[in-house]
């Protein structure tokens, strides 16, 4: 059975053996849902847009949910040598990739390392944060999604939500990457079974009019890595959450043995072009 929805800014495909586990797809997309109620930036209303607007300003009681990706953020944050920061929101606003729901003028914008826990769950800032958990967040919502299929009883299957893709099962599944230089052209990676993978590359991006999603957090000044950024980079990882973080980290360093691979048992793939 293999059912697809346009969730998390991109399409969502869930594919499983069973053909009778409608039920099991349908709890699997409402926690995609769920994640992308709490922490999608273009929705002004979510709860990643309210610690966006008022950390600063009190402290905040977020959603399990949220406190486990921010507590990752965080640990990937001191890690990957600060190559990895969600707190670049602003950058991306200004690069015009994301909407413009709060104006930061004449504020020092912090980073990831300025939240801090009051408790569990509840988070302050002493800065003001703009905080883009995006692909962090669409790989942990594959991963909600794989949770929620096996507590339903299904065996094995894929959830892939634009490249972000986890395997679970004892079905050993054949994994394809894209050409960088010939993206209609698929390459044979080989067998996954019971992990993820992610993938960031400008496939289909016209190189010299659309510039890349990924920007280095620890430039001194607001610039993207387009002309920098080539090829793809892809990292295997036990779950999707570390795999498509990490994926930032291969590309800004383009270093195969980054140390926070081992610290996440994952591997990098480049594919230059």
């Amino acid at each position: 059975m293999r059912r697809c929805q346009p969730l998390l800014g991109t399409f969502v495909e869930i594919s499983i053996a069973d053909q009778n586990a409608h039920h099991a797809i349908q709890s699997a997309f409402e926690q995609i849902k769920k994640v992308e109620q709490l922490m999608s930036f273009h929705n002004a209303d979510s709860e990643l847009s309210i610690i966006n607007a008022q950390v600063h300003c009190k402290s905040i009681r977020v959603h399990p949910w949220t406190a486990q990706i921010l507590r990752i953020a965080q640990d990937l944050n001191v890690h990957s040598g600060g190559l990895f920061n969600c707190g670049i929101g602003h950058r991306l606003i200004t690069a015009g990739l994301l909407p413009k729901h709060i104006d930061f003028a004449n504020h020092g914008i912090g980073g990831i390392e300025d939240l801090y826990f009051i408790d569990h769950d509840r988070i302050c800032s002493l800065r003001p944060l703009c905080l883009d958990l995006g692909g962090i967040a669409k790989g942990f919502a594959v991963d909600e999604a794989v949770k929620a299929l096996i507590k339903e009883g299904v065996s094995s299957g894929i959830v892939n939500a634009g490249g972000d893709l986890r395997v679970f099962g004892n079905e050993p599944q054949t994994i394809y990457l894209r050409n960088p230089q010939l993206p209609q052209h698929l390459i044979e990676l080989g067998a996954l079974s019971n992990g993820a993978i992610a993938t960031s590359a400008l496939y289909f991006a016209k190189r010299d009019q659309q510039h890349s999603h990924i920007i280095n957090p620890l430039s001194k000044i607001d610039f993207d890595i387009h002309e920098q950024f080539s090829g793809s980079y892809s990292v295997l990882a036990k779950e999707c959450v570390y795999a498509d973080a990490l994926t930032k980290v291969l590309a800004l360093s383009r270093q195969g043995h980054h140390p926070c691979f081992a610290r996440y048992s994952a591997q990098a793939i480049q594919i230059a072009l």
